[in-house]
């Protein structure tokens, strides 16, 4: 197999790839998709609100918020955010403040409410890494390919923000191969 780089920017990554299936092909996007795994806000406790907009929808929309997703990271780490404001204002997620400096929201102007004179938010999340799998809110990234014939495939990798694009592929890799090397393992027995 062979990997041809077509563009590589801080967003996205364009590749061909020559000499593979369309089950390697598929193996490769679904993995991206869905088993690379990234941090995002799992739970949320609410200590004040008395916003006009429901707990369970702050949630939500703070759950989407993409968070940076360093290498060093594992299953078993948790990061708490805070979050306090108070009207007349706009909520960002530039606003969540982090106990761990490396993991926070990609991007500091995703609105997140706003609250009139007088409203006040009070909350704390805590952040988890898990795969798309769990929920799509863990999804790293958009990846599809173009069949260019039976064995070449152009890939386009575009990021979220929680880990470059590159990082998606290398990540999905060490997965696939992770997992072949456990399926040679168990056939030894």
């Amino acid at each position: 197999m062979k990997i041809d780089i077509i563009e590589n920017t801080p967003t996205l990554i364009r590749f061909k790839l020559s000499g593979a299936n369309f089950s390697t092909a598929n193996a490769i996007r679904r993995t991206a998709i869905s088993r690379v795994p990234t941090f995002a806000i799992d739970s949320v406790t609410f200590y004040e609100n008395s916003s006009a907009m429901f707990d369970e929808y702050i949630a939500h929309r703070i759950g989407l918020i993409p968070l940076a997703t360093p290498k060093g990271y594992d299953e078993k780490d948790e990061i708490l955010f805070t979050l306090s404001a108070e009207g007349p204002t706009t909520v960002y997620s530039s606003d969540l403040k982090a106990n761990d400096k490396e993991v926070k929201a990609v991007n500091g102007k995703i609105p997140i409410m706003k609250l009139a004179l007088g409203q006040t938010i009070r909350l704390d999340g805590k952040a988890v890494m898990r795969d798309a799998n769990t929920s799509p809110k863990f999804q790293p990234g958009l990846v599809t390919y173009k069949a260019l014939s039976d064995k070449e495939f152009d890939f386009y990798i575009e990021t979220f923000g929680q880990m470059s694009p590159a990082e998606i592929l290398a990540r999905a890799l060490s997965i696939i191969s992770d997992n072949v090397k456990e399926i040679h393992k168990e056939l030894k027995k």
